[in-house]
């Protein structure tokens, strides 16, 4: 009969064991003694920036078989400490979502049905119309008067735009920048936070 009660009150569980607070043994369960954490299943660590915002917390990646397993926060990183917000925490769905998208769409003009493209097919197609965009649009013989009245040639186009990603560098941002400015674009901005 008292092995009965120990059972089903936790409080005489916790007095009987040697445990009055509950964080020993009392609060064991045989399933919760069979528990492992995710991250004994990985095979390796990596270590990367969380994609949703600018702050750039730091995370660690763990991977078994080629597949991510678990993310959490990085307690290296000086920005995060090892803490993630929600939609960082989040993440690993990001991932493993079945619904993720792995291969180019591409929907015609006026079209219905999205159709796969091969990525060195979107390239091209997108290196195409950024060439014939900027033929189009290109303003050279134009002039504009600058400051004191002086004329000056405008070599540009206002054809297309560059927006950086909030999780892209300075530094990538910088070489996305240098591209759009030799290509002539004026309208260039980005949200490098990291």
């Amino acid at each position: 009969m008292a092995d009965r009660h120990l059972g089903l009150w936790p409080l005489l569980r916790q007095l009987s064991e040697g445990d009055p607070l509950g964080l020993g043994r009392a609060a064991r369960s045989e399933r919760s003694r069979r528990l492992r954490p995710r991250i004994d299943q990985a095979q390796r660590v990596a270590r990367s920036v969380c994609p949703y915002c600018a702050v750039g917390c730091g995370q660690r990646v763990f991977v078994r078989e080629g597949s991510v397993v678990h993310i959490e926060g990085d307690p290296d990183s000086p920005i995060s400490r090892g803490r993630l917000c929600p939609k960082g925490s989040a993440s690993l769905s990001l991932v493993n979502s079945p619904s993720r998208e792995l291969r180019v769409k591409y929907r015609r003009p006026y079209g219905t049905d999205w159709e796969e493209l091969s990525l060195e097919r979107a390239m091209e197609m997108i290196a195409d119309r950024v060439i014939a965009t900027r033929e189009q649009t290109w303003e050279a013989d134009t002039e504009a008067r600058g400051e004191g009245g002086q004329r000056a040639k405008l070599n540009r186009t206002l054809g297309f735009a560059s927006l950086g990603g909030a999780t892209l560098d300075n530094e990538e941002n910088y070489l996305i920048k240098k591209l759009f400015s030799a290509l002539g674009a004026v309208q260039i901005e980005n949200q490098a936070r990291i």
